[in-house]
């Protein structure tokens, strides 16, 4: 139980903290520290001086705090399992070194002055971490279940579907990139692309990934009540709601509260096509065999 809830803490705060930084930067406060790691010559943390957009910074820089929190409960708790879960805990510490990763790369980020370059890395590192997590979540929530009954072959079409979903993420990054939310003032450059031909790739990708994700639905259809039937089928639920927000953003001439939703959409879109894999992909053999139980004490 204690592994379950470690394992789920720490999805939670990726997705808080891809969030919060989709908010530092719309409201333009990705300099409000003009310093890393010290937020400002004064110390670490914000002063008044530093007015909102100094707090607003300093906040999600505290947040990335809670996530190595999280994170090292994580390792912890499953260290001291009484049957040790090896492959979870190399997971946990792969988390905690992409989190080291990501720090770094914030902090270069604001040495050079929000290159939209390093914006577009500091969140691809976000999203693997978010991958991390989301694998631990998965295999954590497994551990004290039944093995899982053969499933008919998906294909590839499991992978296909989450390159082409890794393709549409990183093309809303440069979306974004070229965009005119730079996270600080106007005077940030932006990527020297057509920011409407980014737009329409952008959309491409998305419709691909609508199509790969429908035909998988039609193949796990196969076995109604599946998990992998049943994951794809909430994959679809969640890509359409986050097209329909993607379409509100162009309606509303990209309104900072739809961008956030448009963000935080990007994030479970992400974690949903982790988990269709995860599911539709043939159990190993390992996985076939039943599971170890954690140590109810923990």
């Amino acid at each position: 139980m204690a592994l379950r809830r470690a394992a789920g803490a720490a999805p939670a705060t990726s997705l808080m903290i891809i969030v919060t930084g989709g908010v530092v930067r719309l409201t333009g406060s990705g300099l409000g520290c003009d310093g890393w790691p010290r937020c400002s010559e004064a110390g670490f943390a914000a002063t008044p001086e530093l007015g909102v957009h100094g707090a607003i910074e300093f906040s999600n820089r505290v947040l990335s705090g809670v996530v190595c929190v999280a994170v090292g409960w994580l390792i912890v708790v499953a260290r001291l399992q009484s049957r040790p879960v090896p492959e979870l805990t190399r997971w946990a510490w792969a988390q905690f070194w992409i989190v080291v990763l990501n720090a770094v790369v914030g902090g270069l980020t604001v040495w050079a002055r929000l290159s939209p370059y390093l914006v577009t890395a500091h969140f691809l590192a976000a999203v693997l971490f978010l991958t991390t997590t989301t694998v631990v979540w998965h295999k954590a929530r497994l551990l004290d279940r039944p093995a899982r009954p053969l499933s008919a072959p998906a294909g590839r079409l499991p992978v296909a579907l989450i390159a082409s979903v890794a393709v549409l993420v990183v093309a809303g990054t440069i979306v974004t990139g070229t965009g005119p939310h730079a996270g600080d003032s106007s005077d940030v450059p932006r990527m020297p692309f057509n920011w409407t031909a980014m737009t329409w790739l952008h959309g491409a990708a998305a419709a691909l990934s609508l199509g790969l994700a429908v035909a998988l639905w039609l193949r796990t259809r196969r076995e109604p009540g599946s998990a992998a039937h049943l994951r794809t089928t909430l994959f679809l639920a969640v890509l359409l709601a986050q097209g329909l927000v993607g379409l509100t953003q162009i309606v509303t001439d990209l309104a900072e509260a739809v961008i956030v939703a448009h963000l935080l959409g990007s994030a479970l879109v992400w974690v949903g096509v982790v988990r269709v894999l995860l599911d539709a992909r043939p159990p190993a053999a390992a996985e076939r065999e039943p599971a170890p139980l954690a140590d109810a004490r923990t």
